[in-house]
């Protein structure tokens, strides 16, 4: 079988999603090509199977129209002309899609091109943009026009992606009417949350499959180091956040107030992924750690830690959570999206989005009473393996070539 994957990275979230994927089906004697477009992101091809496209000028081209217009995924023509035509010669069995949206490709004539040749389609959705007018999350601006149809757009212009126009109402229908139509398409979420939004969407009509995302177990482990000795810890109860990229989505502010309040000769607060800009915002009693992509050096940190604080106010399902149970570290986080699907009573727990207050008291609980025990998330954890978990793709493949 041969397997066309598409995504706009390589590396981060989704892009390890992407390559495991690509990997485990390269060891099920598969043959695959993954995508991604040549650019701000991704300049060399990391592994054999990785394909470069396009090139970071079109890509730069692409996003400039995209601010100064409003319309995304109706640029970048010669670019996916060429990405098509490697499609011809490569003649793919099954296209497997993820992040379309990141100023890459033409999306009417990728989909026209799979509407034309009727090619089995497997499509993960990594968040909620392929039925937005525009937004990849809605939870912050409490929207729901996209049930019916996108205009006058609360989202933020400033924020990703980012453009001047508000043209939601016209790449509501477009998208509508490229995204529909097709006769073998599979879409996947890795959250119930997301599978249920999918279904009050204009994408209700295809079948839909919840595959959770996994995380590599010989990897996220209990692991353990001096970490604590070397950032002077102590005896602290140590509580740890992690993100690729730090603001109020991610619950930086409600780090801010933790620090202020909780007691700081017992509690200590530990941030990995923040930048200048990110620490500028906190208090001083907050150890900063900058992103690292040293998995090992993160098992560590996630292992130290008596507490993993994930307050995000918009998610699907995040790779954190996971990677801290693992550790064997219990998780408290905000009832966003599709978080609290991550824990179960035996190793963490959620509070309402922005309840500080209950917040702070479970964190409190969690580390005096100790409820949840590293053995206990252990074995919550082995339902992540990424070997099992991705490995139902493989299922889904075979299924969808029988059709």
């Amino acid at each position: 079988m041969k397997i066309a994957e598409i995504n706009s990275v390589y590396r981060g979230s989704t892009g390890k999603i992407a390559c495991q994927i690509a990997e485990k089906a390269i060891n099920g004697r598969q043959q695959v090509m993954l995508c991604v477009p040549k650019g701000r992101h991704n300049k060399t091809a990391p592994a054999e199977y990785i394909r470069l496209f396009g090139s970071r000028f079109s890509e730069d081209i692409h996003i400039i129209l995209y601010r100064l217009t409003g319309f995304t995924g109706c640029f970048s023509r010669f670019s996916t002309k060429r990405l098509l035509k490697t499609f011809d010669r490569y003649k793919p069995d099954l296209i497997h899609l993820h992040n379309l949206h990141n100023c890459y490709i033409n999306l009417k004539m990728l989909f026209g091109y799979i509407k034309k040749r009727n090619i089995p389609v497997i499509w993960t959705l990594h968040d909620c943009w392929a039925f937005t007018g525009r937004c990849p999350h809605f939870i912050m601006s409490k929207c729901d026009k996209w049930k019916t149809g996108c205009a006058d757009c609360p989202y933020p212009k400033s924020a990703y992606p980012q453009t001047f126009f508000d043209r939601t109402d016209k790449m509501y229908r477009l998208k509508k009417e490229w995204f529909t139509g097709i006769e073998k398409l599979t879409l996947v979420t890795p959250s119930r949350w997301l599978a249920d939004l999918v279904k009050s969407s204009f994408l209700k009509d295809y079948p839909v499959k919840v595959i959770n995302n996994g995380i590599d177990l010989s990897v996220f482990k209990p692991t353990e180091s001096d970490f604590r000795q070397r950032r002077q810890i102590g005896e602290k109860f140590m509580l740890l956040g992690v993100a690729d990229s730090w603001g109020r989505r991610k619950g930086l502010d409600v780090f801010s107030t933790l620090a202020k309040t909780l007691d700081g000769s017992k509690y200590q607060i530990v941030l990995v992924g923040t930048d200048a800009e990110s620490e500028n915002l906190l208090p001083d009693n907050i150890i900063c750690i900058p992103r690292t992509q040293n998995q090992q050096q993160l098992a560590e940190i996630y292992t130290a830690a008596d507490l993993f604080v994930n307050p995000t106010r918009e998610e699907n399902y995040p790779t954190v959570n996971m990677e801290s149970i693992a550790c064997g570290t219990p998780v408290l986080t905000f009832k966003t999206g599709g978080s609290p699907e991550c824990i179960d009573e035996t190793c963490g727990a959620a509070v309402d989005c922005d309840d500080t207050e209950a917040l702070i008291a479970e964190i409190i609980c969690i580390c005096e009473e100790k409820p949840y025990t590293p053995d206990a998330c252990l074995k919550r954890a082995k339902a992540f393996d990424k070997d099992k978990l991705f490995g139902e793709y493989l299922n889904l493949y075979e299924n969808r070539i029988c059709i």
